[in-house]
């Protein structure tokens, strides 16, 4: 614990970098908002459709 909490101090977060860039969603919620459906937006974008989801819910 004492590991992670000096990695946290010094910046370092842990975990799987996310697939999903500011670039990618905003071409996500264009596309979304011109009604596009979800399982071909993540197929244009390489992602999953639940990881398509969860970012557009989060930047609702």
């Amino acid at each position: 614990m004492e590991g992670l909490e000096a990695a946290a101090r010094k910046g370092n977060v842990g975990g799987r970098p996310s697939v999903m860039d500011d670039d990618k969603l905003a071409v996500a919620r264009a596309r979304y908002a011109k009604g596009e459906s979800v399982t071909a937006i993540a197929k244009g974008l390489g992602i999953h459709r639940a990881t398509l989801y969860r970012h557009l819910a989060e930047s609702a």
